[in-house]
């Protein structure tokens, strides 16, 4: 799993790239609280056009990042779901907390 973070005047890019499974999640996690701890960002963008595979721990990192800056009034948006994450999400009814962007 690779994540790069891109920031913008008070918003953050993070691209989630590779596996979002139980062997990588807590490194995610660990990455995407520290980066979205800094102060005056209203909002999250994941790009994850380059996730190849996410499974249920996968959704929990990124629901427990949801729930996080929900807490502190930031929104939390999907770009580019590459087609794997999209059947997920789908499925999942994720799009319904997190949705799509272009």
């Amino acid at each position: 799993m690779q994540i790069r973070i891109q920031h913008g005047k008070h918003t953050l890019t993070i691209y989630l790239q590779g596996e979002l499974d139980e062997c990588t999640a807590e490194a995610a996690r660990a990455k995407i609280d520290d980066a979205t701890s800094q102060p005056g960002i209203s909002g999250v963008i994941f790009d994850l056009s380059g996730l190849t595979f996410m499974d249920s721990t996968g959704i929990g990192v990124l629901i427990g990042r949801y729930k996080r800056l929900k807490a502190r009034n930031i929104v939390l948006c999907v770009r580019n779901p590459s087609s794997a994450a999209d059947r997920i999400f789908k499925m999942a009814g994720l799009y319904e907390i997190m949705p799509k962007v272009k």
